[in-house]
């Protein structure tokens, strides 16, 4: 990858940056001496100045571009009514940083806190270290004996634990972090808060791969588009967020999803395909239920973590994507490493940072703001109002926190439930008769999740129909049923395959696992799809 450029920020030195006449050379001004340093080649230098300084500026522009002809020297007239009030200060320069077209996939920047007032200097570190100014600081210093002008300087990596003065200044910050990632939600559920406050922590502070394990509807993904989001306005991200639901990934199909193919790769690669990864590239990718991928592409993402690189489909040259990976599960990945489902090495990389989101059934004290939030969402998005009469709230609150309320789903139940009482309500109340309706509905619907699942018979009845099943032996009826099963545990058709042949494929030079299989269905009219899809 090519070396990326430099680019220094700095305040011009009023007092310390003046020199007249020949002999200004024989002294320290520390914005020209920054490009005397022959180990610090500067692509381009943006230099603040006030207004009223503007001719001084001009001179300094002048034999920085003597000393350092490769440095570019762009002038910012940036106006302080009082460089010792903090407020003012601070704002400005945050405002001058919240403009600035910073791209920091292409250039590495430097902010120089010797020059300007000691307001300035300040302002610029607490802009720099929460992350406004996208960089590193570089001190300098003049030298021991008074006729050297370049001097020395110091490029210096924030760390926070030797500030310890400081650490107070980011408290409000990091409680509106948390907010944010709650969604502006003030959950009561004390577990629940402290894992978010880990996961606040954690994004902020580190690009590892993120695992977040839960069960259907515990808020995953929201929780991987609020990280990203997070991310992307502390200036750590600047490419995009890129979501994928690994379980809707079929069959030969999800390498090229993933890592992209070229034209002519295969019958229908009619073009060149990026694929999900090169997409994330620079931002977030967000893998929901990675654990129903399959091996072959298990083993392409560990190396695209590892070496930023992957081979697309029917390429001869890897592409390259640097990206951080967010996760989601409701497996046990552990138990699927040992039936050979999921890799241990691609686990243990993934697995640096985990959490488990609590269910809707563990923070019961979190339904009441979580009821506020449902109706101010439901308010902006449908473009009215909708409440509770005072008694339907509390009737639903009662029911809710109760153990009848089992919410199978999760959160996607408390928003449905929410959602169709707010549609309906009459003149946006919700009533007691509505609230009622609703707890029919969701127990009815819990109890049908409880259901049985379907024997053999019914599940060959649903795909062959009566009359074709009499024509079909008990003996071979039985081991169908069986395969079925085994199909519709199975990611895809491979894994399906491997699974069922995992013997005598031993034995075989060349294994076409999918085929056999696919060729076993035909006998019964059958195919993957219907075996995989329709419903019983």
């Amino acid at each position: 990858m090519p070396k990326k450029s430099l680019v220094i920020i700095g305040l011009l030195g009023s007092h310390l940056d003046r020199g007249e006449g020949a002999r200004r050379w024989e002294h320290w001004r520390p914005t020209v001496a920054l490009g005397q340093h022959e180990d610090l080649l500067i692509h381009r230098f943006e230099l603040l100045h006030e207004p009223k300084f503007l001719p001084l500026a001009q001179h300094v522009m002048a034999d920085l571009h003597a000393v350092s002809p490769e440095t570019r020297v762009q002038l910012h007239a940036v106006n302080f009514n009082d460089p010792w009030d903090f407020e003012e200060v601070y704002a400005t320069l945050h405002d001058f940083a919240r403009s600035y077209p910073f791209e920091p996939e292409k250039e590495d920047y430097l902010v120089h806190i010797t020059t300007g007032s000691h307001v300035q200097q300040i302002s610029l570190f607490l802009l720099t270290e929460a992350r406004y100014f996208p960089a590193r600081l570089i001190q300098t210093s003049p030298a021991k004996h008074q006729r050297e002008p370049v001097g020395t300087y110091r490029i210096i990596d924030l760390d926070l634990s030797k500030y310890d003065r400081l650490a107070t200044r980011f408290a409000q910050e990091q409680r509106e972090g948390l907010s944010f990632l709650k969604a502006g939600i003030d959950t009561r559920n004390p577990a629940f808060n402290e894992l978010i406050a880990q996961i606040e922590r954690v994004a902020i502070n580190s690009r590892a791969p993120i695992l977040l394990l839960g069960a259907t509807g515990s808020g995953k993904s929201q929780l991987a588009r609020k990280i990203y989001e997070l991310k992307r306005a502390r200036r750590q991200v600047t490419g995009g967020l890129v979501e994928v639901n690994c379980a809707t990934l079929r069959g030969d199909m999800a390498m090229s999803t993933l890592f992209g193919h070229v034209k002519g790769a295969f019958t229908g690669a009619t073009r060149d395909r990026p694929g999900h990864l090169r997409l994330a590239d620079g931002g977030v990718l967000f893998l929901d239920e990675i654990g129903e991928l399959g091996l072959d592409e298990q083993a392409m993402l560990l190396r695209a973590l590892e070496e930023k690189r992957f081979l697309p489909v029917g390429a001869d040259k890897e592409a390259q994507s640097d990206f951080q990976l967010i996760a989601g599960t409701n497996r046990d990945l552990k138990q699927e490493v040992e039936a050979g489902n999921f890799r241990e090495d691609l686990l243990a990389r993934i697995n640096l940072w985990t959490f488990r989101l609590p269910s809707l059934r563990e923070r019961r004290e979190d339904l009441e703001p979580n009821l506020q939030y449902e109706l101010a969402l439901f308010s902006k998005t449908h473009g009215r109002q909708a409440t509770f009469s005072r008694e339907a709230r509390e009737l639903f609150l009662n029911f809710a926190t109760s153990a009848k309320a089992t919410w199978k789903a999760n959160f996607r139940d408390f928003n449905a439930a929410m959602t169709r009482m707010a549609t309906l309500a009459p003149g946006g109340r919700i009533t007691v008769e509505m609230v009622k309706e609703e707890m029919l509905r969701l127990q009815a619907a819990w109890q049908t999740a409880e259901a049985p699942v379907a024997d053999d018979e019914q599940i060959l009845l649903t795909l062959l129909g009566k009359e074709k099943l009499r024509t079909i032996d008990r003996f071979d009826q039985f081991q169908l049923a069986g395969v079925i099963q085994l199909c519709r545990q199975c990611k895809n058709i491979s894994a399906a395959g491997r699974e069922l042949f995992s013997v005598s494929r031993q034995h075989k030079q060349n294994t076409n696992d999918a085929d056999r299989l696919r060729k076993y269905l035909a006998r019964f009219g059958l195919a993957w799809q219907e075996v995989k899809e329709k419903s019983i």
